[in-house]
């Protein structure tokens, strides 16, 4: 990835630190070295934070495990594992968090053929998530999946509202976006579904029970107002493999906004 890229809007809230680290993976340093050049302090409970060659885990140790109990994050020379770091450099906390509940499931159910509700929900928002903040009329549409209500009614509420792309996986994938590009909005516990784009509050979004409902409306991210040129026209909208109706009358996972 060319470090031009880190203006895209998804990059977003990772600049200028994004900028440094792809501008020296570009120039060939190994990508746990380019992410160790940043200036952070940060303290799991196995000790700071630090970014290990990928093969540093030894065979048959779960990743999530070894990052707990070493406090070092195995990093492959790869967009994945750079986009996985950077996130770890801005949400710390709430990185922490999702190691901390894996690490915990891990060490009371084992490594099974399944994950589980809970390793589930965890492994979806690290690697797909997003947050969004935004007003009532937004995440009304977003959970009815009323896309041409979220996204051609209500446009201009798009102007009080932010997103944030937190998976790294789908940080890699928007590196060649494609309207099909999807990220899993996690509802907050409570009431009210925004969470602040704040590490803070994302980390205590992060409830086991709550996670274990699988709490995520999704949300083709390209569609957003701002985010690609081609959705400027309403009938970009139009194409139902992408914007897919929601299925059946599900339970709501929050009480309506106030």
């Amino acid at each position: 990835m060319n470090p031009a890229g880190a203006a895209q809007p998804w990059l977003a809230p990772y600049a200028p630190r994004a900028a440094r680290v792809l501008e020296r993976a570009g120039h060939g340093a190994p990508v746990a070295e380019t992410l160790s050049a940043e200036p952070f302090s940060i303290d799991l409970p196995a000790g700071p934070l630090r970014f290990v060659p990928g093969d540093s885990a030894p065979a048959g140790e779960a990743y999530e495990a070894f990052i707990f109990r070493t406090g070092c994050v195995p990093t492959r020379n790869n967009l994945h594992d750079l986009f996985n770091g950077l996130a770890w450099l801005h949400f710390p906390q709430a990185k922490r968090r999702l190691n901390e509940l894996q690490a915990t499931e891990i060490a009371r159910a084992g490594i099974g053929a399944t994950r589980g509700p809970l390793r589930d929900a965890l492994t979806l928002f690290d690697e797909n998530g997003a947050v969004l903040c935004a007003p009532p009329a937004l995440w009304e549409a977003l959970i009815a999946r009323d896309w041409h209500r979220l996204f051609v009614a209500q446009r201009q509420s798009w102007r009080g509202a932010r997103l944030l792309v937190f998976g790294h996986a789908l940080l890699e994938k928007l590196c060649s976006p494609r309207k099909a590009a999807t990220a899993h909005v996690l509802i907050a516990p409570g009431a009210t579904p925004s969470i602040a784009m704040d590490d803070a509050a994302i980390a205590s979004a992060l409830e086991p029970a709550h996670l274990a409902r699988k709490p995520f409306a999704p949300l083709p991210v390209l569609g957003v107002p701002g985010w690609w040129p081609p959705n400027e026209t309403a009938d970009f909208y139009d194409d139902p493999q992408v914007f897919r109706q929601k299925r059946g009358a599900e339970a709501p996972l929050v009480s309506p906004c106030a």
